[in-house]
């Protein structure tokens, strides 16, 4: 478990002084990443849990931040919305090894349970976020994907500004800032956070249909 280093002073590093030698590939980016400090979560963290996937994806996936299981692994979408995602994206027809998988922050930020041992997902902030987006534009840089799918209101408020409603444009084809088509969908937790199997069944449905449109 991450703990907030208290005694030693680590030097600042954000995207944009990591990113001043402009690295040109995905590796060179989770290498430069792997040391980011420009916002608090970095002390709380694990590790830096950067994207993955192809260089060249067609489509790429954003969620907004780490889960637990991603802190300890170092790898994004592998805990139970990632088990989710991997089942929908089977469904759908699309190889997830096809996908460029990353999340708006790069850090998990978490509160302690109050009784016990668990690390609850506290979502991130206006300046968090901020501070990790010159890590998700140099993505969608090398990356240069033909669509960007947005999984929750997080990741999607990022491109599309505050006042985007994941409920009243999902499944939309918009466009990103940067010219790509843009859709916004469900978060795969918020799916498995639903009340009854007929909310869940519904959700899925929908889920299913926005990853199609994504993909074609």
């Amino acid at each position: 478990m991450g703990t907030l280093d208290t005694g030693t002073v680590r030097p600042k590093v954000s995207a944009s002084s990591a990113l001043a030698a402009s690295p040109r590939s995905i590796g060179g980016l989770r290498s430069r990443a792997a040391a980011c400090t420009a916002c608090p979560l970095y002390g709380r963290a694990t590790q830096t849990v950067f994207g993955e996937g192809p260089a060249r994806a067609k489509l790429m996936i954003v969620g907004e931040q780490p889960g637990d299981e991603e802190d300890r692994e170092g790898h994004p979408f592998v805990g139970p919305a990632g088990r989710y995602l991997d089942k929908c994206l089977d469904e759908a027809g699309i190889d997830r090894n096809d996908v460029y998988l990353t999340n708006v922050v790069k850090h998990f930020k978490w509160v302690p349970q109050p009784r016990g041992k668990r690390r609850i997902h506290s979502k991130p902030n206006a300046a968090e976020i901020l501070a990790c987006r010159g890590w998700l534009e140099a993505e969608i840089r090398i990356v240069s994907p033909d669509t960007i799918l947005c999984l929750g209101a997080t990741a999607a408020q990022a491109f599309q500004g505050r006042r985007f409603s994941v409920l009243e444009h999902r499944g939309k084809i918009l466009r990103s800032p940067d010219g790509a088509r843009f859709l916004a969908t469900y978060h795969p937790s918020a799916i498995l956070r639903m009340p009854t199997s007929q909310d869940r069944a519904k959700a899925k449905a929908l889920f299913l249909e926005d990853l199609r449109r994504a993909a074609t």
